[in-house]
């Protein structure tokens, strides 16, 4: 065999094992989400059998407290947890920098500025909520990619300038809850912290429903994006599209992040980890969307389960969880940036 066709061979060997790996990753973090998921409806102020829940699922039993409270929650922090790991996915990809997430970058606090001001100023309904989160969250990627892209696209000079829109964005949030009244203030404070207490089908079917046309294009368009890690003459030269890919994108992870606040409340961090735990699980040059989903689900229904247990019977938002596990996260990512520089 010549030497050319030695180097196809190990190249097709290598993308083999890489694949294999993938799918072997992929199942551990189905088995642990559903794990989690069961854990999680048989938790609670009382203690549900796994047999019962799954005669509960199966429709051979009723139990209000499994089917119409953990349930929502439940399929909630899994469905919610996967449209994080994707936005987060999606982001770093793009930008090709680790730090490239939605709460880093500006992206969860302008979809916190649109909710605030359909709480302040509107009436503050599930659709209001909705249509302004996704809006903030817009025009901050809009200010954001625009700087950035001032002297050409640069990952690196987007990470820095979404960090700055991100601390003045915050500063405006605060100055929002500071001029509302006492009971908005109060309600927004609280909602800030990203919760899942108290969902129920009635504030999931749309969300749901958005989230999955949002996942379908982002693994649509996941081989174009994953060619732009190539570098962008060698994707033009394939045929990729960089503007309008990177437009798409763009309104995927925002769509995702806003989708998630303006139900759940901003919650932090899983965005950041999940992409960069799914890539060095499964091994792969770029990040990969499906491993990112399943860690971003398995994260936020973790999170969520020690936020019930913690202060039992008082459950914490899952939002206060994942920030203390992504600050440590974040501590050790900026350490190993630092010291690769």
């Amino acid at each position: 065999m010549s030497a050319a066709g030695v180097r196809v061979a190990a190249r097709v060997a290598v993308g083999l094992r890489a694949e294999r790996r993938t799918v072997l990753v992929c199942s551990v973090l189905v088995a642990l989400m559903l794990g989690l998921g069961l854990l999680g409806l048989c938790y609670g102020a009382s203690w549900a059998s796994p047999g019962k829940v799954l005669a509960v699922l199966a429709g051979s039993e009723h139990s209000v407290v499994i089917r119409d409270w953990r349930l929502p929650r439940v399929t909630a922090g899994l469905v919610f947890g996967a449209a994080l790991g994707v936005s987060g996915a999606v982001f770093q990809n793009l930008t090709r920098n680790p730090l490239g997430s939605p709460d880093v970058i500006g992206l969860d606090a302008g979809a916190y500025t649109g909710a605030l001001v359909a709480l302040t100023v509107l009436s503050g309904t599930s659709a209001q909520l909705a249509g302004a989160s996704v809006l903030g969250g817009l025009l901050v990627s809009a200010v954001v990619y625009l700087l950035s892209a001032d002297r050409g696209f640069s990952g690196l000079r987007l990470v820095v300038i979404g960090i700055a829109v991100n601390a003045m964005v915050t500063a405006l949030n605060s100055w929002i809850v500071l001029r509302a009244e006492l009971e908005v203030a109060i309600a927004a404070v609280g909602w800030s912290a990203g919760s899942l207490n108290g969902v129920d089908w009635a504030d999931l079917w749309i969300p749901f429903w958005v989230i999955g046309v949002l996942l379908a294009l982002a693994a649509v368009r996941s081989r174009a994006m994953h060619q732009t890690l190539l570098g962008d003459a060698l994707a033009v030269t394939t045929g990729v599209s960089l503007n309008r890919l990177r437009l798409l994108m763009v309104l995927v992870g925002v769509g995702c992040t806003a989708t998630v606040t303006a139900v759940a409340g901003p919650i932090a961090f899983i965005a950041l980890a999940a992409p960069q735990i799914g890539r060095r699980l499964a091994g792969a040059p770029g990040i990969p969307l499906l491993p990112a989903a399943l860690a971003g689900a398995v994260l936020l229904q973790g999170a969520d389960l020690i936020a019930q247990m913690l202060l039992a019977p008082v459950a914490l938002p899952v939002g206060v969880v994942s920030t203390a596990i992504g600050g440590c996260y974040l501590i050790w990512l900026l350490t190993k940036e630092v010291g690769r520089a």
